[in-house]
């Protein structure tokens, strides 16, 4: 019957496979190698299929255990996953860890935590969200995501704790042929309401009726930054973009850096902090990961972003889309 497969059975099975012998895989596995024949056997003869070719001197695996070994393999592993997790549990190790991260945080430096939390803790599933603005506290308020990585909202919601991370630098931005682009200078609000803003929209009600860094009455709202993007880079209207994600368009001189009046000369510095609620806070995972999160550097200072805001418009005025 297969209700009686047991676990035994499978590790004796892999073993012979893995060591070649049943004798090799008794030493293995520390067991009599009459042991290890009878599991497999038995084994056998409760799932109706020959597992092992005995006519040669050491077993060989038929057709039919060459497809069931992967099957054996997946149990044992389920099991063994099982009992890892189950054993960090015990010891306060989160069964599984959710992040929700604002989508102005560099990707990359997220892909670089994750590979090193996929090493440091290999039994801990990760389950990732992507959100803008306050999208990226609701998960946190409604407990789908035990930890935020967040931008600024005017004020904290009461019932989570917030640790400074890091800073993104935040640059206004336009395509090379708008009219924004032929302009020296910092740029008059009056001269920025004459033209399309592209904002990004908060799926949340946290940020309901305030708006950030907009300064035309003329706005297409979009729900990604991704979309942003695109149209940007397309001419369909001007705005603020993350430095990390336009990097290399502006070195292209596909998208020029605009200094705004009252805007800090360079762009703004965002900053990023991590959020859980204080009832609830991070287990050993969720602390490490913060921590590893809080080392990335900062993003470009704004005193940095000088140069390459420059260099862009030198490129822009010699390819003559500055007059």
């Amino acid at each position: 019957m297969l209700d009686g497969v047991s676990l035994d059975q499978l590790r004796a099975f892999i073993a012979t496979v893995d060591e070649g012998s049943f004798s090799a895989a008794a030493r293995k596995l520390r067991r009599a190698q009459s042991m290890v024949s009878s599991l497999v056997a038995d084994l056998e003869g409760q799932i109706g299929v020959a597992l092992f070719d005995r006519s040669r001197r050491y077993p060989k695996l038929t057709a039919e255990g060459t497809v069931l070994l992967a099957d054996a393999r997946s149990v044992v592993a389920g099991i063994n996953g099982m009992k890892a997790r189950a054993k960090g549990m015990s010891k306060g190790l989160e069964p599984e860890l959710s992040v929700v991260v604002d989508v102005f945080f560099p990707i990359q430096a997220i892909t670089d935590v994750a590979k090193a939390f996929r090493e440091r803790f290999p039994e801990v599933p990760l389950r990732l969200y992507v959100e803008a603005l306050g999208g990226a506290y609701q998960p946190v308020l409604d407990g789908r995501a035990s930890v935020g990585v967040v931008g600024s909202l005017p004020s904290l919601p009461s019932t989570l704790a917030s640790e400074r991370l890091t800073s993104v630098a935040f640059l206004m931005v336009a395509a090379q042929n708008h009219p924004l682009a032929a302009i020296h200078g910092p740029i008059a609000k009056e001269a920025l309401a004459r033209y399309t803003q592209l904002v990004l929209t908060d799926r949340s009600d946290l940020s309901g009726g305030l708006e950030f860094g907009v300064f035309s009455g003329l706005t297409w709202r979009l729900a990604d930054l991704f979309t942003k993007h695109a149209f940007l880079l397309n001419d369909l209207g001007w705005g603020g973009m993350p430095l990390h994600t336009i990097r290399d368009d502006i070195n292209a001189g596909r998208l020029v850096g605009r200094q705004i009046d009252e805007v800090p000369r360079g762009g703004l510095s965002l900053q990023m902090s991590a959020v859980y609620p204080m009832a609830s806070p991070p287990g050993p995972a969720g602390r490490w990961f913060i921590e590893r999160l809080r080392a990335c550097p900062s993003q470009e200072p704004v005193s940095s972003v000088r140069p390459i805001v420059a260099g862009a418009a030198r490129q822009s005025v010699r390819r003559g889309h500055l007059k």
